[in-house]
């Protein structure tokens, strides 16, 4: 699962995706706000994408390097955009169903399914210590939710904000292993160019059944948001560019003490039990496959050097 990288920078990955949990916690928080205020789902991703292509197609004519937006991927770009706007839809849907702790938590699933992802579609062999963090990951989501059975200081969270949940981390691993495909050939620059491009102009064909008049404070909170998304998209795929998505997701995990202080602070949602319960599991689980996957990436790299030599 560990894959090859296009520039193989370990730490500054790590650097890039901190820097990007703490981006992508502000974005939940804005897209939640700006919900609560009567902005749609599908109007807060159209204005999402659209700020993103202004912002990064200025900081390109600045910066001058049109060269890196040069491609003969189109093909993968549209599919990119695809998934990327799909998963938008599910990760934005459980932040506005669920509390932001809460949803953030399950988000955190996401380096479970890149295993059984590899699985699928790599062959690769997975032993008992990466299927044993899977369970006890997916463990820690049933203690989290406890569906159907309503013990618990709350009881639960909703079941179906759960799901959309957990369907948002499943896309989140599959576009990880998309964007370090498209890493080794195309640049930041351009695959978040790209992937601006493609889908503004469709989400652009809905804004007439989904637009409503906004304060001038709400549109302050979709122009953040919007600015946050073309940060957080740009520390996104560079993190890619620089180190293996199997790794680096563990950096995902600060964004739940984000998502804790912005329910508390902002929304006066305290966290629920359930989360101190099942979130350790999970982000305990996460971590195991991350020390997995560098153990045996390292190994990797050693016995290509005894071969070598």
């Amino acid at each position: 699962m560990d894959g090859s990288v296009a520039r193989p920078r370990p730490f500054l990955a790590l650097g890039l995706r901190l820097a990007a949990a703490g981006t992508l916690a502000t974005l939940s928080m804005l897209v939640k706000l700006a919900s609560e205020r009567g902005a749609s789902l599908t109007e807060l991703v159209f204005w999402r994408q659209s700020i993103t292509l202004i912002a990064i197609t200025a900081l390109i004519a600045a910066m001058r390097r049109f060269a890196d937006l040069k491609t003969k991927r189109l093909k993968a770009h549209g599919k990119r955009a695809v998934a990327g706007v799909t998963g938008m839809f599910f990760v934005y849907g459980a932040v506005v169903l669920l509390p932001l702790a809460e949803a953030t938590a399950i988000n955190f699933t996401a380096p479970f399914f890149a295993v059984i992802l590899a699985v699928m579609l790599f062959k690769e062999r997975v032993g008992q210590y990466r299927w044993g963090a899977v369970a006890l990951g997916f463990a820690g989501v049933l203690v989290l939710t406890q569906p159907s059975f309503g013990f618990g200081a709350n009881g639960g969270i909703d079941p179906f904000g759960a799901t959309i949940g957990l369907i948002a981390a499943f896309l989140v691993a599959a576009i990880s292993f998309q964007l370090q495909d498209l890493n080794k050939t195309e640049s930041p620059w351009s695959i978040v160019f790209w992937f601006t491009l493609f889908s503004t102009p469709v989400l652009a064909l809905t804004l007439p059944f989904v637009y409503v008049p906004h304060s001038l404070e709400t549109w302050a909170i979709i122009g953040a948001m919007g600015l946050c998304g073309a940060l957080a998209q740009l520390l996104l795929t560079a993190s890619l560019r620089f180190g293996s998505a199997g790794v680096i997701l563990l950096m995902d995990y600060t964004a739940l003490l984000w998502a804790t202080y912005y329910g508390w602070s902002v929304f006066g949602t305290a966290p629920s039990s359930n989360l101190w319960l099942g979130a350790p599991l999970i982000i305990g689980a996460g971590a195991l496959i991350a020390w997995r996957e560098r153990g045996l990436a390292q190994a990797k790299t050693e016995n290509r050097v005894t071969d070598q030599g």
